[in-house]
């Protein structure tokens, strides 16, 4: 096999000392002729290398997968081709593992048919839109469509305590159509959970709310989603809304039930400090309250206005909640 290919995931692949190729034992060492032989000057020659190639199936995956990062334009396209042609295998192992290929290729780095194997992806992703969101819904994702702050619609993907999928089911998500924003909820998130998140190309915001995500895979995520707002947090719940970019921390509304409400915070509170580091808008409270988690208890600052009296400040301790 090739020793310069190497998959960023691992694939369930089997590769024995010999192939079966239309009825006949092929070895190894001629796999890998037949590689090279798509490169041949002999137009047949490159046809007959491109069909027994096609029929040694699922074990010819890993030469193939090198063969396509080759700068041999002729031998990368035709390996390309090969594997394109597995995506509609009947054989659903083979399909698996040949897209699983192409996702392992198109994050990688660049080659001559970077391009070619993005747009085989996203042809193959489109035919299944509809039963990527059903297999999501069924696992408990919130799947609905509406309209970003940039004025975008897309589809909005929420993860909570309803989600009963894993990481592998997580790779439905490239196949959807037009996802603009992901929230993940309480829900934790491995690598290859967190490179599946990197599959959506034209998401604009990510959330990631007591997820665990490690900083290695956040840094990688910010990599693959330079577009992207991906907003952090530990998990820790205040409940309450506000005016993003806007000073000063006007409380806007108070979920009922929630740890704001439980501690008695009003719709027209300016929350000025947490724990004596000070508030200028909504967006810095909610960058502080994600430092903390679940169950962890902070102190507020707020000022009050009541018609007709002065204004007053007082602390008060909330204890927050965790994302559902």
């Amino acid at each position: 096999m090739h020793d310069c290919f190497r998959f960023p995931i691992t694939l369930s692949l089997v590769v024995a000392p010999v192939f079966a190729v239309a009825g006949e034992l092929a070895t190894e060492p001629q796999v890998v002729a037949w590689i090279d032989q798509l490169g041949a000057e002999q137009f047949a020659q490159r046809e007959a290398a491109s069909r027994s190639l096609a029929a040694a199936g699922r074990p010819a995956l890993t030469s193939l997968g090198a063969a396509v990062l080759r700068d041999d334009l002729e031998v990368a396209t035709r390996a390309l081709d090969i594997v394109r042609g597995f995506l509609a295998s009947d054989d659903e192992a083979l399909a698996g593992d040949a897209e699983k290929l192409l996702e392992a290729i198109a994050e990688g780095p660049d080659s001559a048919v970077s391009g070619l194997v993005t747009g085989a992806l996203d042809f193959h992703h489109r035919g299944m839109t509809e039963a990527a969101r059903e297999k999501l819904e069924s696992l408990g994702a919130v799947i609905t469509e509406g309209f970003l702050a940039s004025g975008h619609r897309g589809l909005h993907v929420t993860l909570n305590a309803r989600w009963r999928g894993t990481s592998e089911d997580l790779r439905l998500l490239s196949r959807l159509q037009g996802v603009r924003l992901v929230g993940a909820f309480g829900v934790p998130l491995d690598a290859a959970a967190v490179a599946a998140l990197g599959r959506l190309r034209g998401v604009e915001s990510v959330q990631l709310f007591g997820t665990g995500i490690a900083d290695d895979q956040l840094a990688a995520l910010a990599a693959k989603l330079p577009a992207a707002r991906i907003d952090v947090r530990k998990g820790g719940k205040l409940g309450v809304a506000g005016q993003p970019m806007v000073g000063p921390c006007v409380i806007t509304h108070v979920q009922d039930g929630s740890a704001a409400g439980k501690a008695g915070l009003q719709i027209g509170d300016v929350v000025v400090a947490i724990d004596g580091r000070p508030v200028g808008n909504f967006e810095s409270l909610t960058e502080q309250v994600g430092r903390h988690g679940p169950g962890d208890t902070i102190e507020l600052e707020v000022e009050r206005n009541v018609p007709g009296e002065q204004a007053r400040r007082f602390k008060s301790a909330v204890t927050l909640d965790g994302w559902e």
